[in-house]
């Protein structure tokens, strides 16, 4: 059974490959186009198809168009009637709608010889549902979905049995969480549907002085739904313009809307708890990236266990689809062990591409040790190694390393990628000594959770405490990454600190490095010390003399 799964309605398009259950494939248009999220969630751009990535993804899996069995498109535009009764007032509604309905027609022309008949629409939240659930190492587990929208909702929760969806609850628009933080983004003069995460870090700044307003205005309707009523958001700050700076009412407007976010998250799980009796939480939709959030489910709530999907934004749709379909052919699908779901190059091949460029490079007997010492020496290392990521989230496939133990590479790397330095930078440490160091969900290898770190290494490895006192950690298996295991050992060795500062490796506006080509040109324009692609290192004082 050959499924293609898709995702173009929104933003973040990407395409994935499930054969006979197990995940073959998956990548965002943006790591192919290099246009930040593929394209902006606006109703003309609907048509915008993943075409780079689903022929990646097809030729990945060795398999023609007219091979497939069926091609899962998440969205489902039959159920986008009457969405002005509901009160939903975007006037692009209908011609995003019909960009859907020609989507067969659209795939088929972008993919020849494919039978546009193999096309199914696979709704929206449920595309996002699958991809936790029918992706989680559990076989069953309450769901919860939360994003801006879908077709006519902005949530679902239900509960997997195996591969089989059971749904006790939707919230309808014009009623979003997702949507509700979207708008505070916009407020706060960063781009809406892309920059939530700044917000997320901007509210640890400030003080939760607006909750009480925050509780009357959003809430949980005891049904496992909730209300959002509109914001008057100038009430407690000023919107930020080109130019404006951000000061403690912007913080503290953040601050209120992240912990009330919080509350309701932690109603709608209690909700779902009851209601399922599951054990376990898996998660989706954009919603899910925000890991404090998820911090305080797994502190508070009432799961043994949660899992969120490492691609929980839109992208993670094209999975969910192609899963959802699987499974409904009988093909269970198989957990996902790992978001490095994208392209790879050969040792080879990435040797000839340095020898193109003429740059001089060595390939040392031990890698790990000699990255290592570069990193024990303060260097910066812009690190390139096997597949892409799939998801938002550097996980020392595609990331800027860097020491812990300097306060100054928190400023120094933020200035190196050109961000705002009220951000932090996150920590890859070794998974037998995360408990030591960091005091959260264990283990944590996507980098969804944030965890206080003891307060004995703060001062040990300032670079990755945030203000708070937390850090978003990715904890590093030796069975599942063995070089970046070893790379984390032999700097404790040298240092005695088992973490290393992970970064992604992009600057601001840009997407994710991907290609051999696209970490050239990161490392020519920005200040890395160390340029590791495979096997492969490349020193600037060498090749910029």
């Amino acid at each position: 059974m050959r499924v293609l799964g898709v995702n173009a309605i929104f933003h973040d398009p990407s395409a994935a490959l499930v054969v006979d259950g197990r995940i073959v494939a998956a990548a965002e248009e943006e790591r192919f186009s290099r246009r930040k999220h593929g394209k902006r969630p606006v109703p003309w751009s609907a048509w915008e198809l993943p075409e780079q990535a689903m022929r990646w993804c097809l030729d990945q899996g060795g398999i023609r168009p007219q091979d497939l069995d069926l091609v899962g498109y998440s969205f489902d535009p039959a159920l986008c009637v009457d969405l002005a009764g509901l009160g939903v007032s975007d006037p692009g509604d209908a011609v995003r709608t019909d960009y859907a309905r020609r989507a067969p027609r659209f795939l088929a022309a972008s993919l020849p010889g494919l039978d546009p008949d193999k096309v199914r629409f696979v709704q929206h939240h449920v595309a996002h549902a699958a991809s936790a659930g029918l992706a989680a190492p559990f076989r069953d587990s309450a769901c919860l979905v939360l994003d801006g929208r879908g077709e006519r909702a902005s949530h679902l929760a239900g509960r997997y049995t195996g591969p089989d969806l059971e749904v006790f609850a939707a919230q309808e628009l014009p009623h979003s969480l997702g949507l509700l933080y979207e708008d505070l983004t916009e407020h706060l003069g960063f781009l809406r549907s892309s920059d939530e995460y700044k917000v997320m870090a901007l509210a640890s700044y400030g003080k939760p002085r607006h909750l009480d307003d925050f509780r009357e205005l959003v809430r949980a309707t005891g049904d496992g739904g909730f209300v959002t009523d509109p914001v008057d958001w100038e009430a407690y700050a000023p919107k930020v313009r080109k130019g404006d700076s951000l000061g403690d009412a912007h913080a503290d407007l953040a601050c209120s809307a992240q912990q009330r976010l919080e509350e309701v998250l932690l109603d709608l799980a209690r909700w779902l708890h009851d209601r399922s009796g599951a054990r376990n939480l898996t998660m989706a939709g954009g919603t899910a990236l925000n890991c404090v959030a998820n911090s305080m489910l797994a502190r508070r709530g009432p799961y043994d266990e949660i899992w969120v999907q490492p691609a929980a934004g839109d992208a993670g749709t094209s999975l969910g689809a192609a899963l959802h379909l699987s499974a409904g052919a009988g093909r269970a699908p198989m957990p996902m062990t790992t978001a490095a779901l994208g392209r790879g190059w050969t040792d080879d091949e990435l040797g000839a591409r340095l020898a193109r460029a003429g740059l001089p490079f060595e390939t040392p007997r031990d890698l790990a040790a000699t990255v290592a010492e570069a990193l024990a020496g303060n260097a910066v290392v812009a690190w390139f190694q096997g597949r892409s990521e799939y998801g938002p989230r550097a996980l020392g496939h595609r990331s800027l390393l860097a020491h812990p133990g300097d306060p100054r590479n928190l400023e120094r790397l933020n200035d190196i990628k050109g961000r705002e330095q009220f951000r932090p930078i996150a920590p890859l440490v070794l998974a037998g000594r995360a408990a030591e160091i960091f005091d959260g969900p264990l283990p944590s290898p996507y980098m969804l959770f944030v965890h206080d770190v003891v307060a004995t290494w703060r001062e040990r490895i300032p670079a990755v405490v945030h203000v708070d006192g937390t850090a978003r950690i990715q904890t590093v298996d030796p069975a599942a990454e063995p070089l970046l295991a070893r790379l984390l050992h032999e700097f404790d060795r040298r240092t005695g600190l088992p973490v290393l500062v992970n970064t992604s490796l992009n600057t601001a506006g840009r997407p994710m490095v991907d290609s051999p080509s696209d970490a050239l040109e990161l490392f020519g324009s920005t200040p890395a010390d160390l340029l590791v692609l495979g096997p492969h290192v490349v020193r600037r004082a060498e090749s910029f003399r």
